[in-house]
């Protein structure tokens, strides 16, 4: 498809996609309360298991399932929900027996609740029962949002949560572990007021270049492969693979990244890198940002300077993290500064590799 008609498709279907959600979507006053702290939340998920991990299809279904937690003022808050299967690679068996869920938020039922305003969610799980390095994968990915968020209000809020989860089936045991719900990306749009697009794909100039450099600056960071800005993997539908596109449909257009678990500061063990590049390990950095003048990297590079503290001091303060773990990780993002702290680095390390379009 050349550049001009990826152009043009582009703008129908954004302008299908804003007007659709300009007339429908209006982000409720209680939106946000759920992720207006990064207080640990403790609370119960009481649900049919066996039925709803059954079920590992695209096309799921809901199940009846309660929340239930202790409110601020003592009382025990109880909650109905819809409860279902949601992802890809971690929705296989041969990845995770306990995948990844989608909470569906019943409105009435969470009015005055810490989910008030909140319609769906993605629940990141700890994928296995009894392997304790999946906790901590829960925590070092939830780590990773809460690091893009020191570097743009145009990314998805987390909020961590420890989780006893009761199979009200009785097919197994009740067990307390980590999780972490992802804000909605309708809410994401809205909160930076803009609208979510469904495109094809969106060629690399209509994006701001700023906010397209920031990402691929931060991909680079993390040590993270498993994406593309510009168009959708073969088994996806709309664009892009790991990346949501918000924005207007005459512009600006901006990326936002989720989905780190492939990333090299996570380093799961079933992470493997994009075989394209030729790397063998996950951890090992390559720069996919686009090509562009030195100068408009090193701005980039700087917000990344100006917030170096921050991001130490996120992971030193989180709580529950192994510290073999922390030191491992610690190490990771030293390689990255010693990198951008050093321009033959930079010109060896990123500018060789970027992409020419």
């Amino acid at each position: 498809m050349t550049s001009a008609r990826s152009a043009s498709v582009f703008l129908l279907l954004s302008w299908f996609s804003t007007a659709f959600a300009q007339e429908t979507a209006q982000q409720p006053p209680d939106a946000g309360v759920l992720f207006s702290s990064h207080d640990l939340l403790n609370l119960t998920i009481e649900a049919p298991l066996k039925s709803i991990f059954r079920q590992r299809g695209q096309e799921s279904d809901d199940h009846d399932a309660i929340i239930r937690y202790t409110g601020d003022d003592g009382t025990e808050v109880t909650m109905e929900i819809g409860l279902r299967t949601r992802g890809k690679f971690r929705l296989k068996r041969s990845t995770c027996e306990f995948p990844p869920m989608r909470v569906n938020i019943r409105t009435r039922a969470a009015s005055s609740t810490v989910f008030a305003g909140e319609d769906k969610l993605k629940l990141v799980t700890h994928c296995h029962d009894g392997r304790e390095h999946y906790e901590q994968y829960v925590l070092q990915e939830y780590l990773v949002y809460r690091l893009y968020n020191l570097f743009s209000d145009m990314s998805f809020k987390v909020r961590l949560a420890h989780i006893t989860y009761v199979d009200t089936e009785e097919d197994r045991d009740t067990l307390t572990k980590y999780g972490f719900f992802i804000e909605d990306e309708d809410n994401v749009a809205l909160r930076s007021g803009w609208e979510a697009l469904t495109v094809p794909q969106v060629p690399p100039s209509y994006y701001d270049q700023a906010q397209l450099n920031l990402v691929e600056v931060f991909q680079y960071l993390i040590g993270n492969t498993d994406w593309d800005a510009f168009k959708n993997a073969p088994d996806e539908e709309s664009c892009c693979h790991n990346v949501k596109v918000v924005g207007d449909m005459i512009g600006p257009v901006f990326p936002i990244p989720y989905d780190f678990d492939f990333s090299g500061i996570v380093d799961t063990r079933y992470a493997t890198p994009d075989p394209s590049l030729g790397t063998r390990d996950v951890r090992q950095r390559v720069y996919r940002g686009i090509c562009r003048p030195r100068e408009d990297l090193d701005l980039t590079i700087q917000v990344f300077q100006d917030r170096k503290e921050e991001v130490y001091d996120l992971y030193r303060s989180q709580t529950g993290l192994d510290d073999d773990v922390l030191e491992d990780t610690i190490e990771y993002i030293d390689e990255f500064y010693e990198t951008i702290e050093n321009p033959g680095r930079v010109r060896s390390r990123m500018e060789r590799d970027c992409r020419r379009t």
